[in-house]
């Protein structure tokens, strides 16, 4: 008989799997207390690197079926959820996504479309995040406004470090006398007018 797991996941102490838990119950899936996994982890941790999961996937076995509530759970990004679900599926473990519609097996041959659709979407999704920022950008330039990371130098410091690298100094020793990265000293190098 297929053992049925749930994998509950938050970020921070402050909130509770306990919602989670019960969601998969109200859904109707008995899951034995010892088979539930409940985690405090961030979920940009990658799921390999989770003890909790590790721990889970240890246990895991062909037949078996993990239950999320929400794909965010398994992972932050799709790639990384993408990746698990191809893991679990390559064990012959299923997983349920209650967010997605709980009876689909994201394994089986709909579960994958369904997963395909869900990347693509992230995929936009980030792609118009940069488009929007690359917009606001040229925007700002337009306008005459100076964008990316202030300078740590004045621009007479900058200025002195451009001639005494002309004078023989090195970035290493330039870099320790202003107090900065060995980077910034070579990014006020190459920022010469």
């Amino acid at each position: 008989m297929p053992r049925v797991y749930a994998y509950c996941r938050v970020s921070t102490k402050e909130q509770s799997t306990q919602n989670q838990v019960e969601e998969i119950k109200i859904a109707g899936f008995d899951i034995a207390p010892h088979r539930i996994v409940e985690e405090e982890i961030s979920g940009g941790v990658v799921a390999s690197q989770r003890p909790g999961f590790a721990r889970l996937m240890e246990r895991l076995e062909p037949g078996d079926m993990l239950v999320c509530t929400k794909l965010d759970r398994l992972g932050r990004n799709a790639l990384d959820v993408r990746q698990t679900v191809e893991n679990l599926a390559a064990r012959g473990v299923k997983v349920a996504c209650l967010g997605l519609g709980g009876a689909t097996d994201l394994t089986s041959s709909a579960g994958k479309m369904l997963m395909g659709v869900v990347a693509a979407m992230a995929e936009f999704e980030r792609d118009l995040l940069i488009e929007r920022t690359q917009a606001g950008l040229a925007r700002a330039k337009a306008e005459g406004r100076v964008t990316g990371r202030p300078w740590r130098l004045t621009e007479q410091e900058r200025r002195s470090v451009r001639d005494r690298l002309g004078a023989g100094a090195t970035v290493s020793q330039l870099a320790r006398e202003f107090g900065v990265d060995r980077r910034l000293i070579q990014r006020a190098r190459a920022a010469a007018p």
